[in-house]
């Protein structure tokens, strides 16, 4: 059944996937591609602070991923 709600959840849903997954390229982008394949620097006994934009892509990503579940919920309610 595919009432306008329905609708409108599933284009939320795919905007806020097309997001998530943008800020999440661009935090393993300063990373380099070790850390991509499974290598980082936390093996090392090496850790490292967030700051600056690397916090609030990391705080963007959390709020984007809280939206993703909430709208998948909600659109999976609106479907039954």
């Amino acid at each position: 059944m595919n009432t306008t709600l329905g609708i409108a959840l599933q284009v939320i849903l795919i905007i806020i996937s097309v997001a998530l997954v943008t800020t999440i390229i661009l935090q393993s982008k300063g990373s380099g591609i070790g850390s991509l394949l499974g290598g980082s620097d936390a093996s090392l006994g090496i850790t490292k602070t967030r700051r600056g934009v690397e916090k609030t892509l990391f705080q963007i990503t959390i709020i984007l991923s809280a939206a993703f579940l909430t709208t998948a919920i909600l659109l999976l309610m609106v479907q039954r």
